[in-house]
């Protein structure tokens, strides 16, 4: 791992933990074991590190989910639902201080006012929902998931799965 893979998976359990406005860089170049300078060096500021970590998020889960499609195929719109609501979880468990980090209500605070942070959290929220909306429009299809509005749906079932996650992370 190089040195700002290292400040970035550090500085991620930082906001993680104690929030992005509450983390002095003072204290993130203190925990990671680095030069302050070395963190701007990097990512230019403590909020170019903190979209930097969005960023990564955003790819990993778009990646995760990317590898998890082209290895299965679903019998039907419900299974596909059931398992990808499990894998989901899965990744919630796996990257367990990047959803904690998402979740965190500095974070959506964060993106009310700094349209970049806003672009990453609605790519990523979006991405997961478009998702979860799939398997309903699948499931329409063939049936096996009732008739009624597929964002609406979707956005039900992303509510009740993040709320497990939330759950398990507070």
């Amino acid at each position: 791992m190089t040195r700002k893979e290292q400040i970035q998976k550090d500085a991620t359990v930082l906001f993680a933990n104690k929030g992005y406005a509450e983390t002095t860089t003072l204290e993130l170049s203190e925990a990671i074991g680095v030069a302050s300078g070395t963190i701007f060096y990097h990512f230019g500021s403590k909020e170019g590190l903190f979209h930097a970590i969005l960023e990564d998020i955003h790819h990993t889960i778009e990646l995760e989910f990317e590898n998890y499609f082209k290895c299965l195929e679903f019998p039907s719109g419900l299974k596909m639902m059931e398992e990808v609501i499990a894998f989901y979880l899965y990744l919630a468990s796996k990257y367990e201080s990047q959803f904690m980090l998402l979740q965190q209500p500095h974070t959506s605070k964060m993106a009310q006012n700094n349209p970049k942070c806003h672009k990453y959290l609605e790519a990523i929220y979006s991405r997961i929902v478009d998702i979860f909306e799939q398997a309903i429009r699948v499931g329409k299809h063939d049936d096996s998931i009732a008739d009624l509005p597929v964002r609406k749906a979707a956005m039900i079932v992303f509510s009740m799965v993040d709320g497990f996650v939330r759950l398990k992370n507070n």
